[in-house]
């Protein structure tokens, strides 16, 4: 790997990008924590615990985000099909709790092995599936860069939409109502608190995870992918492999944001793997800052309460969010991190 920091410019660029504002992501990291730690006893002062399962869903979809972030920030790989990663979790867990409570199909006897709502079972499956279709999908995705990058995975995504679509036994377009919560040994997951500080925990594990995974040698990697891979090759790596697992990684992680989006909402549809989505994944990683893994977590809080402060503005509120976003990538380049720091990334 030291062969990567051979080249002076190469060394400065990567150094210089695994320095950026450390200190203060981390400060920002803690208190952003820390917040999302006391919600449910400020919720409980306040008597509105209408605000725990907001911030339940902020998270959620901030792991999403910061999956996103792992490819697009770090990797350089513009997805417009994350969110085919997120339904596939969110559907894997939506399957097994249909049949778990007697859905009859004729493949109720050979699902009946895996169907439960436990979810030591399904939230691995979950993850599994969706890695397992991050693989394919990168498999052929990644042989191509740029636009046609994007284009392929975008209609991966549409193919497994109209595939969901198509399959009538679980609701179709209109989607399927979940039997109820998964389960865990000891922990009570239809109560609220009990299921945001198990989202919590994994938002924070999935964060270390990402940070200790961007400052290995293999992230290195992967950011010098990033910028010159060519020279890369040049001196002897193979980029293909290395990338090929990032986005194996970054499915795994957003196909555990949606088993936990199924558990959160109690119903599971098609319209969470729309390239929709998957631009709303974008948005809050561009609103937050990408390559800062706690950007794309701040981006998320930013998207959902303009959603929720707009919303209660005119029901046509992504016309006002559009331009919204649009000054923050005019005046904002690295995103909300980027304009607390004042620092390059």
């Amino acid at each position: 790997m030291s062969a990567v920091f051979s080249d002076p410019i190469m060394s400065s660029t990567l150094m210089s990008r695994i320095a950026g504002f450390r200190p203060t992501q981390r400060r920002i990291a803690i208190c952003t924590f820390v917040g999302f730690a006391l919600v449910p006893v400020f919720a409980a002062i306040l008597g509105e615990p209408f605000y725990v399962r907001m911030c339940t869903r902020i998270m959620i979809l901030a792991l999403a985000a910061l999956s996103l972030d792992l490819i697009l920030g770090y990797g350089g790989m513009v997805s417009f099909g994350h969110s085919a990663f997120v339904g596939l979790g969110a559907y894997a867990v939506g399957v097994l709790s249909f049949h778990a409570a007697g859905g009859d199909y004729p493949l109720s006897g050979w699902l009946g092995v895996f169907a439960t709502q436990s979810a030591l079972v399904a939230w691995p499956i979950a993850i599994l599936a969706s890695s397992i279709a991050a693989l394919l999908i990168g498999l052929v995705a990644l042989r191509t860069s740029g636009l046609y990058f994007l284009m392929i995975t975008l209609a991966f995504a549409q193919m497994l939409y109209f595939f969901f679509v198509s399959i009538d036994l679980y609701g179709g377009l209109d989607g399927m109502q979940m039997s109820g919560p998964s389960t865990l040994p000891y922990l009570n997951l239809g109560d609220r608190n009990t299921f945001f500080y198990v989202v919590f925990v994994i938002l924070v594990a999935a964060y270390l995870f990402t940070k200790r995974l961007v400052a290995s040698r293999f992230g290195m990697l992967i950011r010098g992918a990033k910028e010159n891979e060519h020279r890369l090759q040049c001196i002897g790596f193979n980029t293909f492999p290395y990338r090929l697992v990032c986005f194996v990684i970054a499915g795994a992680l957003a196909g555990l944001a949606g088993a936990l989006l199924a558990n959160n909402e109690q119903f599971v549809s098609p319209a969470d793997m729309t390239w929709g989505k998957s631009g709303e994944f974008m948005a809050m990683v561009i609103l937050g800052g990408t390559c800062s893994l706690v950007g794309p977590i701040i981006g998320a809080i930013i998207y959902v309460l303009l959603e929720y402060w707009l919303g209660n503005l005119t029901t046509h509120w992504q016309m006002l969010f559009g331009p919204a976003l649009i000054i923050a990538v005019m005046f904002g380049k690295r995103g909300f991190i980027g304009l607390i720091s004042k620092e390059n990334t």
